[in-house]
């Protein structure tokens, strides 16, 4: 039984559902209009304010598209309701980050900057306050989408486990290891 499938999606106020034929859906919110294709053997119904997903059989293929269709399109309802948000920090001595429109600059101790092109759904900011950590900002309303340019950006630099340094989430705990002892 899926228990996240079951779950009815409760549609916010000026957020408006609409399904076309061969199960596109599409989701329009103050904030934007996303668009997703679900799989066609589920049935999707809209009743006073409440979108349920529900699945004709209980194969194993079923269960799991259940699931899946129905937190993308929970994600897809809150994101034009309200939008999601990552942060990431850079620690390191001399890492600093510059957005200028959809461009990001990142200098994370390579021997060259690194220009990082944001989507155009997204928009992008950096902060650099003297005594802490530059902060990169990730704002939009696809979820997926923002977590995968999160994840790139992470890939730069990942954080090493002795000193720390690296690129991060924001409030992410890094597991450290012990380096050598000095010889007696």
């Amino acid at each position: 039984m899926s228990r996240i499938g079951n779950k009815p999606i409760n549609l916010s106020d000026g957020v408006t559902v609409e399904v076309s034929d061969g199960n596109m859906i599409t989701v329009k919110g103050p904030k934007g209009t996303l668009s997703q294709r679900v799989d066609p053997d589920l049935n999707i119904k809209i009743e006073g304010g409440v979108l349920t997903v529900s699945r004709p059989t209980e194969q194993k293929r079923h269960k799991a598209m259940h699931g899946l269709y129905r937190s993308l399109i929970s994600n897809m309802v809150e994101g034009v309701h309200t939008g999601y948000k990552k942060q990431l920090e850079l620690v390191g001595v001399g890492y600093k980050a510059a957005a200028q429109g959809k461009v990001l600059e990142l200098n994370l101790g390579h021997s060259h900057s690194i220009f990082m092109q944001i989507p155009d759904e997204l928009s992008v900011t950096a902060e650099t306050q003297k005594g802490k950590n530059p902060i990169v900002t990730l704002e939009g309303i696809d979820k997926q989408l923002i977590g995968q340019v999160a994840a790139k950006i992470k890939s730069l630099r990942k954080t090493e486990p002795y000193k720390g340094k690296g690129v991060r989430f924001v409030g992410e705990q890094i597991r450290r290891k012990a380096g050598k002892t000095a010889a007696k």
